[in-house]
């Protein structure tokens, strides 16, 4: 599910839109904690709910570890720390590297590790890098969150989980209380609706239509005359920008 799908534009948003504004307008904080929480996991299993055990396990396993450190003496926060650290680190990296460790060593050895093949679960590398910045901040004390279901949507927060950016605690987290959400609600929602109306523009109307010019100017098997080489070298640097601030406008007005 991509914020430019019609599932997501006709059916998530909405119903996510109306649960939130209900629950908000109840004095429902921890309803609405809630209910963010299981839209962000929705949100994320729809793209393979494979990956959602993952998710869950790293958000399970980091926040053990943030609690650990807050109640934990001067000596064993730092070993808590690191130990944290090099987990995040060490799942990441067998993520990431283990297909092409395993490549070498089926090319050098001759055995076949072709059954191993590992799958790159989506928005690992943000996920990860969000917690250890967490660990970090909690470490230094500047932050305590002992609610897990805070800090599940700290990291599952759907509008930036799946391509960023990666946000401290400390910065985020407060404009989760009701105080801050009721401060001008009906204006957040309307520059929210024109930050998305606006990005989804760029994404549709401009990057996705100059991707086919892009495309028959890489695509050809031979080199490309000159017009054809800057027509297409310049839709591409058109389509990435578009695409990237697209998108960026799109989770700022969902987020919003």
């Amino acid at each position: 599910m991509i914020f430019n799908s019609y599932l997501f534009l006709l059916a998530f948003l909405p119903l996510v839109l109306v649960g939130f504004a209900i629950l908000v307008r109840m004095n429902a904080g921890a309803a609405v904690i809630g209910f963010l929480c299981l839209a962000s996991l929705l949100f994320y299993s729809a793209w393979n709910p494979a990956y959602l055990p993952l998710l869950l396990g790293s958000i399970c396993l980091n926040y053990l570890h943030g609690r650990l450190i807050m109640a934990g003496g001067a000596p064993w926060r730092l070993v808590l720390l690191w130990s944290g650290v090099s987990l995040n680190l060490g799942l990441l990296g067998y993520y990431k590297y283990a297909n092409f460790f395993l490549a070498s060593v089926t090319e050098v050895s001759g055995r076949d590790f072709a059954g191993l093949d590992i799958i790159l679960p989506l928005a690992i590398s943000f996920f990860t890098f969000q917690q250890i910045a967490y660990l970090v901040d909690t470490y230094r004390g500047l932050c305590e969150e002992r609610s897990f279901g805070r800090y599940l949507l700290f990291v599952g927060f759907f509008p930036q989980l799946i391509a960023g950016p990666i946000v401290h605690h400390k910065e985020m987290m407060p404009q989760f209380n009701l105080a801050s959400i009721n401060r001008q609600l009906d204006v957040k929602i309307t520059h929210g609706i024109i930050f998305l109306v606006v990005g989804l523009a760029k994404k549709v109307l401009i990057a996705d239509s100059l991707a086919p010019y892009a495309i028959d100017v890489f695509d050809v098997q031979q080199a490309p005359v000159f017009a054809d080489a800057w027509l297409g070298t310049l839709s591409y640097t058109l389509q990435l920008y578009f695409d990237f601030s697209g998108y960026t406008d799109m989770a700022i007005g969902i987020a919003l």
